[in-house]
């Protein structure tokens, strides 16, 4: 049951995690002067993470470091709260 609970706790410190890196990638677009709107993030963040990944990818020859760490947080959290709730048993 412990680690059910501790595996349910990152799966929400991951997904704080992502919420996080999805509002600095929205960020760093509307730096670069491409229209974002923060009340559809929900809806358009695949987008916005499409156009930040092509963005660095045209600016630096490689992609920003944000899309990784945005595609690694939200795996993790899956993973974790998948594994979680397994080993609690209410799969």
């Amino acid at each position: 049951m412990i680690a059910a609970d501790i595996l349910l706790g990152l799966a929400m410190i991951f997904v704080i995690c992502f919420v996080v890196f999805s509002i600095l990638i929205v960020a760093a677009l509307d730096r670069r002067n491409i229209k974002t709107n923060f009340l559809w993030i929900r809806l358009l963040i695949f987008k916005y993470v499409s156009q930040y990944r092509k963005i660095t990818l045209k600016e630096t020859g490689k992609v920003g470091i944000l899309f990784y760490l945005w595609i690694v947080s939200i795996n993790l959290a899956l993973v974790s709260a998948v594994a979680g709730l397994i080993l609690r048993g209410s799969v």
